[in-house]
């Protein structure tokens, strides 16, 4: 499509989108400056620069396609590459084993800030801040229970782990004068029945307890809920169950892992819910495919509904959003860039949406306007905004950013 044309398609949906009490300029506007995390992961399938060792506990990355991250230089080079291709407000999320560890290693009882400086540099420059997460997998003393582990020597060790990254995020915090989120999700569970399941969560208890005890200000902690892990099917210790109380109790946020529930929940439901009895939600933005969360988010019906349940609740200054996946199988650009742009593009329906017509057929009782009027928002020339959008950031217009990708596999990907 030609400019002309772009522009041309955006002034007849604003005024459809204006004939129902819609501003596409004001929805504009808050798309661009609501913030998005991307998350280092996806770049190199969850490898990290610790050991260099596929991801194990509970977690691993599925296909081989060529091209993925060997290093910090290669990851951030990647990255560099995805924003170029994107409009909007970013956060980068990093793992604690991707620190910059200068080639010694370093056990992650003994992590520290210094190994984030790098980050911290770098995030600085292109005007981005940090979130960070806590790793539990991947580690000979991972095996399937870490800070609910019954053996005090092993529960210590992911305590003290868990300390530290929550010291790293708040060093990140306070260098980026904007505070850092500091998600923990453990694998902690039982490939089979599970006789003793009260004590593990009780000790799990008590280990948050210790680990949060300490007020960092320029940090601020979420839990992460899951339904199970790889080889870790039968019980999860932090489920959802067990956070969402640990949380309320605790006015801690919660993280909503797409991928972390059963396939035919919608995860969405539980955001009216939870936001009423935390403070804050965190959410990892990812597409189960009968099973876990590797697969690249689409603009889907569950990724639609949890941005409209946010956009209806009011509740966008309350909730950060990142994505959480890591898909070996295609290009680790496309994925991200794919995947990007569906959490964009849900958001925008949402903001699209005309909520104070619905919001009158539902109080007057006139539940068929309402359903019709769900009916025909389907159909809004939704694309034609979101092309603008594209076009205002000077970044690819739909699917024009595949020449892009295509080029760049091979001036640079199939040379690893």
């Amino acid at each position: 499509m030609t400019t002309k044309q772009i522009q041309q398609n955006y002034e007849i949906a604003r005024e459809r989108y204006a004939a129902l009490g819609v501003d596409t300029d004001k929805a504009l506007e808050t798309l661009q400056h609501t913030p998005i995390s991307l998350h280092c992961w996806q770049a190199d399938d969850v490898v990290g620069f610790e050991r260099g060792e596929a991801a194990s506990g509970g977690i691993q990355a599925t296909g081989n396609y060529p091209g993925r991250a060997r290093n910090i230089d290669e990851l951030r080079q990647d990255v560099d590459k995805v924003l170029s291709l994107l409009g909007g407000t970013f956060r980068f999320n990093l793992h604690e084993t991707y620190g910059e560890f200068g080639g010694k290693f370093v056990d992650r009882d003994q992590v520290e800030p210094k190994y984030f400086e790098g980050w911290m540099q770098w995030a600085k420059e292109r005007h981005m801040s940090l979130d960070f997460n806590s790793t539990s997998f991947s580690h000979p003393k991972s095996g399937s229970l870490t800070l609910a582990n019954p053996d005090k020597e092993i529960r210590d060790f992911w305590i003290e782990h868990t300390k530290r990254c929550r010291r790293i995020a708040d060093a990140m915090g306070k260098a980026q004068g904007d505070p850092c989120i500091m998600n923990i999700w453990i694998h902690d569970g039982s490939k089979d029945l599970t006789v003793e399941k009260y004590r593990y969560r009780e000790i799990l208890k008590n280990s948050l307890d210790d680990i949060l005890v300490e007020k960092l200000p320029n940090m601020k902690d979420c839990l992460e809920a899951k339904l199970f892990g790889i080889g870790l099917e039968a019980y999860t210790v932090g489920s959802h169950d067990f956070y969402a109380g640990y949380c309320s109790k605790n006015n801690v946020i919660y993280t909503l892992d797409t991928g972390h529930y059963e396939p035919t929940e919608n995860v969405s439901d539980a955001v009216s819910s939870l936001l009423l009895f935390v403070p804050e939600l965190m959410l990892h933005v990812s597409r189960p495919m009968h099973w876990d969360s590797d697969h690249v988010t689409l603009f889907d019906d569950n990724t639609r509904n949890l941005f409209t349940e946010l956009v209806r609740a009011n509740a966008l200054d309350r909730a950060h959003i990142g994505l959480d996946y890591f898909d070996a199988s295609i290009n680790r650009i496309g994925a991200y860039i794919i995947g990007v742009r569906a959490a964009q593009k849900s958001l925008l329906q949402a903001l699209l949406e005309p909520l104070p017509k619905l919001r009158q057929y539902e109080d007057e009782g006139r539940f068929f306007e309402r359903l019709a009027l769900l009916e025909e928002e389907k159909t809004l020339p939704l694309g034609a905004v979101y092309d603008y959008y594209n076009l205002k950031n000077n970044v690819p217009v739909a699917e024009d950013y595949l020449a892009d990708v295509e080029q760049y596999e091979k001036d640079v990907l199939s040379k690893r």
